[in-house]
């Protein structure tokens, strides 16, 4: 048995510059399977994506996998990438196991939470009001800076790392604080503001909108008193006012303080963030 990748159409190039191939798995030239490599438009030209991994499952459990996602890998470093990753769903053990084989670890996850009808009510001396665009300029002005050092001090380059914060900052708040779809709230406790969050409205692939927590901080010097799990709430309460019914985020997997409290509120993992360097 020879197992290769072969193409099956052209190598496609999109308006941002990415670009993208599928390639079929070949077993002595029948196809058996197919992988779709990218170039990550959020990290730029030197970051890859390996999509869409899937053979025939008569043909599983052979090492097809292992060789077609290597193989996709030699693609990627023939493009100048440096960094690939992955996505894996939370129900596909099978693909957790042959990424860690490959040397991939976990960088980040996907979770979401379907909502009760009526967000949990904030604690006594707490409450919620709209950030001010004196507040929101204060933020703006380091959120760039420290989003990207998030990623940089997860193993990724700096210059991916800085086009990821600049790309999804300009790319969701092309209006500032007056975007449509964007709400920026701050967390009151006893007159003083501890901590904001950012929720947003999101079209999912499948057509649905649903809520997505794109920022939530406590200020330093009010941690460690239950204003995070408070802010959540208002997350919650944000959503359901939007007409929302499920809330979802991003956390980084080293961040167990964050997703011992997300799993605490009923959050549920949806997938897996993968990545390597090449």
């Amino acid at each position: 048995m020879t197992t290769t990748i072969r193409p099956s159409g052209p190598v496609q190039q999109s308006a941002d510059g990415s670009r993208s191939r599928t390639y079929d798995v070949c077993d002595n030239g029948r196809a058996v399977g197919s992988v779709r490599v990218s170039t990550d438009p959020a990290f730029g030209p030197s970051a890859g994506v390996i999509q869409a991994l899937g053979i025939e499952e008569s043909r599983r459990r052979r090492g097809r996998g292992t060789i077609a996602a290597l193989a996709a890998e030699e693609v990627l470093r023939g493009w100048g990438c440096t960094r690939v990753r992955l996505v894996v769903p939370a129900d596909n053990a099978a693909a957790r196991s042959l990424a860690a084989v490959l040397g991939y670890t976990e960088q980040s996850r996907n979770m979401v939470k379907t909502l009760r009808r009526t967000a949990p009510a904030l604690p006594e001396g707490a409450a919620g009001r709209p950030m001010t665009e004196a507040e929101f300029a204060g933020w703006s002005a380091t959120a760039v800076d420290a989003y990207a050092r998030n990623w940089v001090e997860r193993g990724v380059p700096e210059e991916q790392a800085r086009r990821k914060s600049e790309t999804d900052h300009a790319t969701s708040l092309p209006e500032g604080l007056a975007t449509p779809g964007m709400y920026f709230r701050v967390l009151v406790h006893e007159d003083t503001a501890v901590g904001h969050v950012w929720v947003a409205r999101r079209r999912m692939p499948d057509g649905a909108d649903r809520g997505h927590v794109f920022d939530v901080e406590v200020r330093e010097e009010h941690r460690g008193s239950g204003h995070g799990r408070a802010l959540m709430h208002l997350a919650e309460d944000v959503t359901l006012d939007a007409g929302l019914g499920v809330l979802g985020l991003h956390v980084f997997a080293d961040n167990t303080p964050a997703l011992r409290l997300y799993e605490s509120l009923g959050y549920e993992v949806t997938q897996y963030n993968l990545a390597k360097p090449l």
